[in-house]
This record gives structure tokens, sequence and C-alpha cells, in this order.
């Protein structure tokens, strides 16, 4: 399939995900959003499960490159940054929120992967660090990221809270420097 194809399909998917939920998702209606036959889309996906986490995880709409700003701090500061728009700036929030708040109720809907790929991409920033001298190779990446984005996913879904601005260097400072007020001893 056509590159550019696959991206209107996964367009289309995104966008019917965010508009009507998992429940409402059907191949019908991105095939006729996106000008193609549903036979095309079953070709290349077998269900509405496995086309919707292809999509996740392959479409334009939700990129994600790791930042590369030359520090750790500078790294994770954007890193929570990019969770904030994901989860506050239109489509991805509805598109987000629809996708992964499905995947409770529906096993068929693997959101693992669109984690999975996305952790594979942040651990970069891990490597780097270790690199640099800047976080002891020990440090858990996954347990630095559940704690940085779990804060702005709670927040903003769960709590239903603006993000104030200032956010990310906030949570990056609470973990790297530590909420402890300085006594002068240990």
């Amino acid at each position: 399939m056509a590159p550019r194809k696959q991206q209107e399909i996964f367009d289309a998917t995104l966008r019917l995900v965010a508009e009507k939920g998992y429940d409402g998702l059907t191949v019908e209606g991105v095939a006729e959003r996106s000008g193609v036959n549903k036979t095309t889309i079953y070709r290349w996906w077998p269900s509405k499960a496995a086309l919707l986490g292809a999509a996740l995880v392959e479409a334009d709409l939700l990129g994600f490159d790791p930042p590369d700003t030359g520090s750790l701090r500078g790294d994770l500061v954007a890193l929570v940054d990019s969770v904030i728009r994901l989860l506050t700036e239109a489509p991805s929030a509805d598109i987000a929120v629809a996708a992964l708040g499905a995947a409770v109720r529906h096993p068929e809907l693997d959101a693992r992967r669109f984690l999975a790929d996305r952790f594979a991409r942040e651990r970069e920033i891990f490597e780097r660090a270790v690199r640099r001298g800047e976080l002891a190779a020990s440090a858990d990446p996954m347990l630095i990221v559940d704690l940085l984005a779990g804060a702005v996913w709670l927040r903003v879904v769960f709590r239903g809270l603006r993000v104030p601005d200032g956010f990310a260097d906030q949570a990056v400072s609470a973990l790297l420097d530590g909420v402890r007020a300085g006594t002068g001893t240990d």
C-alpha cells in the first residue's frame, strides 16, 4: 500500500475513534472517510482492533521523536512537554483518551504496543544520559518515564485539571532534585 494512502487510513481511524469512541469505530466508517474499499483495509488489517493498534503506532498524527537537548534535564522537560501536548491538544488528546481508555475494556486492542513503541524511542534519552555521565547505568528508565508521564495523565485525564505553566520543569526537578526540604544534612 502506498504510504500516503496508509496515512490517510490511519488518520481516518484515529479521528473516528476520537469522535465516536472505540465502540463507534467501524472499518466501514474508516473506508468511507479515507476513500478506500473496506476490502482493502481488511487485506492489511484483519479487524478494527488491529487497524487502530497499527494507527496508534504508525500514524504521522501521533508521531514522536525523542528530544535531544544535550542534557538529561532538558530531554526530560521536553518529554513531559510532549506528553502534555499529547493529552491537551486536539486531536491527539481525544485520540489518546479514547483509544487507550478503550484498551481497558477491549483486550483485543493491544495498547501495550503503542506504549512499548513510544518507550523504545524514549530509551535513547537515557542511553545518552548514561554515556554523558548524567545518569547511573542502574537507573530504571521506565520508572522515570512512568513517574513523569503518569503525573501528566493523572492531572489531565483523571483529575480533569489544567496543566499549569512550568509543570514540566517542576515535575522534572522534583524527580531529579527531590522534594525534601534542605536541612544541610542527609
